[in-house]
C-alpha cells in the first residue's frame, strides 16, 4: 500500500495558514475543524507545519497565553514530508522514528494532502482485515483432498 492509496480514501481536504498569521488564528482553525494540524503555505509553497505540539509548547512557554505570536515563530519549518509513492511501511517507520503525527504529502512542490498517524493506522487495519477475510474465504473453499488409491 502506498500513500496515494491513503489519500484516495481519506480525501484531500486541506487547512492552510500563512506564516504571518497569528497563532490564535491557527488555533481557531484547528479547533473549528477538529484537526490536529495545519499546513503553513507561503507564495504557494509549503514552508512549515503547525501541530498541536507546537501550540502546547507555546502555551507552556508563555504561561498559558498565545498572545500575538506569529505562526512563523512557532511552526516546524522543516517538516518531514512523503510522496504519493512512499510505501506505508516506510511511513510508519518514519513516523515512529521522528515522532511525527502528521506528514504533508508532496508531489514535487505540489501539496496533495496531509496524512496522520490515525490515517495510516486505519488504512493498515482495513488492509489487514481485507486480507484476513480473503484468507478465511479461501480456507472455507479449500478443496477436499482426494483419496489416493494404492
Amino acid at each position: 500500500m502506498k500513500v496515494s492509496d491513503i489519500l484516495r480514501v481519506k480525501g484531500n481536504a486541506l487547512f492552510t495558514v500563512t506564516p504571518d498569521e497569528t497563532l490564535w488564528t491557527a488555533v481557531q482553525t484547528m479547533a473549528g475543524n477538529d484537526i490536529g494540524s495545519v499546513v503553513v503555505m507561503e507564495h504557494g509553497d509549503l514552508v512549515g507545519m503547525l501541530t498541536f505540539r507546537e501550540v502546547i509548547n507555546t502555551l507552556n512557554a508563555q504561561n498559558g497565553a498565545v498572545g500575538g505570536a506569529l505562526i512563523r515563530r512557532v511552526m516546524d519549518d522543516a517538516p518531514l514530508t512523503v510522496t504519493p509513492e512512499t510505501d506505508v511501511n516506510e511511513v510508519r517507520r518514519l513516523m515512529l522514528e521522528r515522532h511525527a503525527r502528521y506528514l504533508p504529502v508532496l508531489d514535487g512542490r505540489a501539496l496533495l494532502g496531509v496524512i496522520s498517524f490515525y490515517d495510516v493506522a486505519r488504512a493498515v487495519l482495513e488492509e489487514q482485515s481485507f486480507e484476513n477475510r480473503m484468507l478465511k474465504a479461501y480456507i472455507r473453499d479449500w478443496p477436499a483432498e482426494e483419496s489416493v488409491n494404492r
